[in-house]
């Protein structure tokens, strides 16, 4: 019997077929492209999210301080 996962990520089979699908809408050289845009979006977040880390930080050895 297999379980079903509500939230679980997809198997080997599953991410096939999303390349697959990936491939046929936006074609083998747009692909790089959106690569490219993804992880500059993803790095963007992350120095955001660091900076946001570093201010909280700093708030509270302001507050320590005091």
């Amino acid at each position: 019997m297999e379980t079903i996962l509500a939230l679980g990520m997809p198997g080997g089979p599953e991410i096939f077929v999303i390349l697959f699908i990936v491939l046929l809408l936006f074609g083998a050289k747009k692909i790089p492209d959106l690569a490219r845009g993804l992880g500059r979006g993803i790095r963007e977040f992350k120095d955001a999210t660091k900076e946001i880390k570093k201010e909280v930080d700093e708030a509270g050895k302001e507050i320590d301080k005091q």
